[in-house]
């Protein structure tokens, strides 16, 4: 079953402003979120228009370009994170609704720059848990 996250910033307007509304494999537990608002409020949505979880999320700590979301039962962790290789193959929610899966991440040890790849795929339709065929 598919699952739509929707990213809202807390900030701005009189109930805030949309970030991203994506569409994942309902399968994913845990997503990466690139530039992700400061005070975000974060909801999941099942294939079923069923809300699994919703939470009003701030930032703790550093900023940092990737934000970690993680789903435990009925609760939604956040945490700002570099990412290493232990985070490759999660989506990664772009502002505006696009998802990509991260590939590849390697940054200074300052951290004044960071490089990144990330893969795009798509089918017409979504079907639920749609995957792209892996590689050979």
């Amino acid at each position: 079953m598919n699952w739509t996250w929707n990213v809202r910033s807390n900030d701005g307007a009189m109930n805030g402003l949309e970030f991203a509304r994506c569409t994942t494999a309902g399968g994913f537990r845990r997503v990466l979120i690139h530039a992700a608002p400061a005070d975000a409020k974060i909801e999941i949505i099942d294939g079923n228009d069923q809300v699994v979880a919703r939470a009003d999320l701030e930032r703790a700590g550093e900023y940092s370009p990737m934000t970690l979301i993680e789903l435990d039962g009925g609760a939604i962790r956040r945490s700002e994170v570099w990412p290493d290789p232990g985070l490759y193959g999660l989506p990664v929610l772009l502002a505006g609704g696009e998802v990509g899966i991260l590939r590849r991440w390697r940054h200074s040890e300052d951290r004044s720059w960071w490089q990144w790849s990330i893969e795009f795929s798509n089918h017409t339709g979504r079907p639920d848990d749609w995957a792209p065929p892996a590689d050979s």
